[in-house]
C-alpha cells in the first residue's frame, strides 16, 4: 500500500501563486500516471492534471497556462504549481495515483 501526503495548500489572493507537494510513503517509479484531482464545496471531485512516467502531461481546460505538473521519481514526489491564481480555483486538492488517494489539501483563493 501506497501513503500520499499532500501539502503546500493555504489562502492567497487572486492572481497569487501556491505550489503543492505530494510525498509518496513508497516508490512512485512503477505507477505510470499521478495526478491531482480537486473538489469545490457542493461539486464533483475533477481531474486538474496528469503526468505520466515518462513526462507526458494533461490538464484540464481551466487550469491549461496557469498550473505546471511536475514529478521526481527518485524523490517520490509529485507537484503543482499553480499560478495566476482564481477565486474559481479554490477547492481541496487531492493527490492520486494508481489505487490511492491522499487526504487533500485546502486551497482558497480569494477575490
Amino acid at each position: 500500500q501506497v501513503q500520499l501526503v499532500e501539502s503546500g495548500g493555504g489562502l492567497v489572493q487572486a492572481g497569487g501563486s501556491l505550489r503543492l507537494s505530494c510525498v509518496a510513503s513508497k516508490s512512485i517509479a512503477n505507477i505510470n500516471t499521478m495526478g491531482w484531482y480537486r473538489q469545490a464545496p457542493g461539486k464533483l471531485r475533477e481531474l486538474v492534471a496528469t503526468i505520466t512516467s515518462g513526462g507526458s502531461t494533461n490538464y484540464a481546460n481551466s487550469v491549461k497556462g496557469r498550473f505546471t505538473i511536475s514529478r521526481d521519481n527518485a524523490k517520490n514526489t509529485v507537484n503543482l504549481q499553480m499560478n495566476s491564481l482564481k477565486p474559481e480555483d479554490t477547492a481541496v486538492y487531492y493527490c492520486w495515483g494508481l489505487f490511492y488517494w491522499g487526504q487533500g489539501t485546502q486551497v482558497t483563493v480569494s477575490s
